[in-house]
């Protein structure tokens, strides 16, 4: 916390004489106080006083929010380009749903929305490539792959192809490695549908580490432009939805999540 009539440096001082400590956390974002506190400042200090006691809430019974569905975001997820044909063009998908559940045989699940157009090719065709992204892949993959359906353009206009032995296309760049999956079984989720496939041709492209979620969050994803404007944002794709409300039944219009991943602009 720093405070000045003018331009506070006491903050920029305080971490530079601590930057050769160890095991110590600079607590972000900085306090700012400029002459005099004001309602701004004291949000400011109410928001690090949360974050600070944060974990200790989280154990108390008394305190803790039990319905926090952002406990889901910490679920460790691969992200993945699942490729199909629909007999007449190629097609992709981003997906984070994609599991291995048993060994023996080798069996992968694919969890794929029905909105999509992938949904309704493979569960037509029964076979589809998956394609693990690795951690070079840039933004320009999740634009070409995620935000626009396949039903309307050709999401591989401009990609240079390479085929599989099953007839579908795997990306040529921006993957460690790809699997093609036969369809054995089907469950239907409601709004989603799983595929459970075995796997036939599998090829390791590069010794790249596969892309997390939570890397596409920090590192690729662009920040969404929220500045002067009021609404909700995705936190899948960072789509802005400007309103004071924002409907339960919302999806959105990029990615084709729901309300549930949208969150108040602050």
């Amino acid at each position: 916390m720093e405070n000045g009539s003018w331009a506070p440096l006491a903050a920029k001082v305080m971490k530079g004489m601590f930057e050769g400590s160890k095991n110590i956390t600079i607590v972000e974002p900085t306090i700012k106080m400029v002459s005099a506190m004001n309602d701004d400042t004291k949000a400011a200090i109410e928001a690090v006083s949360d974050e600070l006691c944060k974990d200790y809430l989280a154990r108390q019974d008394s305190t803790a929010n039990k319905n926090d569905l952002k406990a889901l975001f910490n679920i460790g997820y691969g992200l993945y380009v699942v490729t199909s044909n629909d007999g007449k063009k190629d097609n992709g998908l981003i997906v984070n749903t994609v599991t291995q559940v048993t060994n023996t045989p080798n069996r992968i699940a694919v969890t794929i929305n029905k909105q999509n157009y992938s949904h309704h090719v493979i569960k037509q065709t029964g076979k589809m490539n998956i394609n693990c992204l690795s951690v070079d892949a840039p933004f320009k993959v999740f634009e070409d792959f995620g935000f626009r359906s396949g039903r309307s353009v050709d999401k591989f206009e401009g990609w240079e192809k390479y085929r599989s032995d099953n007839g579908l296309v795997f990306l040529p760049k921006y993957i460690n490695s790809f699997m093609s999956l036969t369809v054995e079984n089907y469950v239907d989720l409601g709004t989603h549908g799983m595929f459970i496939c075995s796997v036939g041709e599998a090829r390791v492209i590069d010794n790249l580490e596969t892309m997390t979620y939570t890397y596409y969050q920090k590192n690729v994803k662009p920040k969404p432009e929220t500045e002067g404007k009021k609404g909700y944002v995705c936190k899948i794709c960072g789509y802005v939805h400007e309103g004071d409300t924002l409907p339960e039944d919302f999806v959105c219009p990029l990615c084709k999540h729901g309300a549930a991943d949208f969150e108040p602009i602050q």
